[in-house]
């Protein structure tokens, strides 16, 4: 009792059953496995997060990010009608006084860019892949190419927060945090949520930790950043003057300490704090392994090319994606930075697609061969598209493209989507004619892929149930499998 009285400030009934008849451990174990349980809520409400809600067809997630958005009109989706009226400007009655950017609003005309690279068609569903592309096209068969995506976010840094959080505003749980919370890790000995970063040689745009937050989220499911130095995790090695027995002591003495203050002021942040100090501990033994290449043989680094030898390069980080989500990661997001092609495109673009071209593709054959692809999804896309007008000055062998989120192009493999074409944009690449498909949709197809019901999966912050779809989303079931 004396104790209640000292804490009282800090009591709540969860803390005050944990006390009286629960136990912490049995508090603990309850709220893991039906979270809500000591919140009050309704029994919907309880098993609402109890997943996965049905078979998944997708274990885990490796998502290859372009920052800086692709251009889709001269990568995926070819448009005869631009080569045709190239130079000529862009008819109103299209463009129906659709909002610009402040690169191109003051533009007194807008002339059409048809695209310098040939195009050709591939695979069983004749998918439209341009000749800078090589690579890809080869595996055309295996990808589901989704020509009409659109987004409101006209600028990049909401655009990118918005595919990344479903909000244009920071200080939300990313869609990595999301499925980490979910479902965790399937390895104990590696967090459920990597970030990979890469940089390309065109015009960058910044990414930052907001984009793998974890937002009310416990901390616990922010992604863990891997670098391309002789430390590939910050802070993870010991000191040589620690030995793993002594730090093995300091961690149970750390925790004991954590343990009393958790049951004196019931903060889950403490919680936390002790599942990260034992998944870092766990981490400096399986991290080195996974990081290494010494037993991949000579015919994947083959595949995935020569850069995929240099730590930090878009090569390598699809490499040790595959190992992170063979090694049980649940998702692992990598950022390629350098699609920002405003001027200059044609030299850009040939950059960016040599980087990404074989690499991409060598990680879809080599999730295949090895029995990964149907239960892993790959997804492939940037934030928004690009105009079909030029920015800036027009030749037939130089041209710019502004930001277009009205309709732009993604693809994806394996987990539980169908290969094929889908979606349509009109004979200008400019609007979308069948299968529109938000970026709410398309998180709640995701979802759906690993079996989450967006509209369940939920969690309670200031009063509010959140979810990664907000109030909106739709599962696109045309391309699920």
């Amino acid at each position: 009792m004396k104790e209640f009285l000292e804490h009282g400030l800090n009591q709540n009934r969860r803390k005050f059953l944990s006390k009286m008849s629960l136990g912490l451990g049995g508090l603990a174990l309850g709220s893991l496995m039906v979270p809500g349980l000591f919140e009050g809520s309704t029994e919907d409400e309880l098993f609402s997060n109890v997943l996965p809600h049905f078979a998944p067809k997708a274990k885990r997630v490796i998502y290859l990010f372009q920052n800086g958005a692709p251009s889709q009109l001269d990568l995926f989706d070819y448009k005869p009608m631009l080569q045709k009226m190239h130079g000529q400007d862009l008819p109103a009655s299209i463009r129906m006084g659709q909002r610009l950017t402040g690169m191109t609003a003051n533009q007194a005309k807008f002339p059409l860019a048809g695209t310098k690279y040939n195009f050709a068609q591939y695979g069983n569903h004749g998918a439209w892949i341009s000749e800078i592309l090589p690579h890809l096209a080869e595996i055309s068969n295996d990808l589901c190419f989704v020509r009409s995506i659109y987004t409101e976010a006209i600028n990049h840094d909401p655009a990118l927060t918005f595919f990344q959080t479903g909000a244009q505003v920071g200080n939300r749980p990313s869609m990595g945090s999301w499925i980490s919370y979910g479902l965790g890790s399937e390895n104990k000995n590696l967090p459920a949520f990597c970030v990979l970063l890469s940089k390309g040689k065109g015009n960058g745009q910044g990414v930052y930790s907001k984009l793998w937050s974890n937002g009310f989220l416990d901390s616990i499911h922010q992604g863990v950043q891997f670098s391309s130095g002789e430390e590939p995790v910050k802070y993870l090695t010991d000191p040589e003057f620690i030995n793993r027995e002594d730090k093995r002591a300091m961690l149970d003495e750390i925790s004991a300490l954590n343990d009393e203050a958790y049951k004196k002021i019931g903060d889950p942040e403490i919680v936390t704090k002790i599942q990260q100090y034992e998944l870092a501990y766990r981490m400096q033994m399986a991290v080195p392994e996974i990081t290494s290449l010494q037993n991949e043989p000579e015919s994947i680094i083959k595949m995935y090319g020569p850069e995929c030898l240099i730590p930090g390069t878009y090569a390598a980080n699809c490499l040790l994606a595959r190992k992170l989500s063979e090694n049980g990661v649940r998702f692992v997001q990598l950022y390629h930075q350098g699609w920002d092609t405003h001027g200059n495109l044609p030299k850009e673009i040939e950059g960016q697609c040599k980087d990404v071209d074989q690499s991409s593709a060598a990680l879809i054959k080599d999730l295949k061969q090895r029995g990964l692809l149907d239960e892993t999804l790959v997804i492939w896309g940037g934030e928004f598209g690009r105009t079909n007008y030029c920015q800036g000055t027009l030749t037939k062998e130089n041209y710019g493209r502004d930001h277009h989120p009205r309709c732009f192009t993604i693809w994806m493999a394996g987990g539980g989507v169908k290969p094929g074409v889908f979606g349509e944009t009109d004979e200008f690449g400019y609007n979308i004619t069948k299968l529109p498909v938000h970026v709410h949709d398309f998180h709640a197809t995701v979802m759906h892929l690993m079996g989450i019901d967006h509209e369940k999966f939920t969690f309670k912050h200031q009063g509010r149930r959140y979810k990664l779809t907000d109030v909106a989303g739709n599962v696109v079931r045309d391309i699920i499998s």
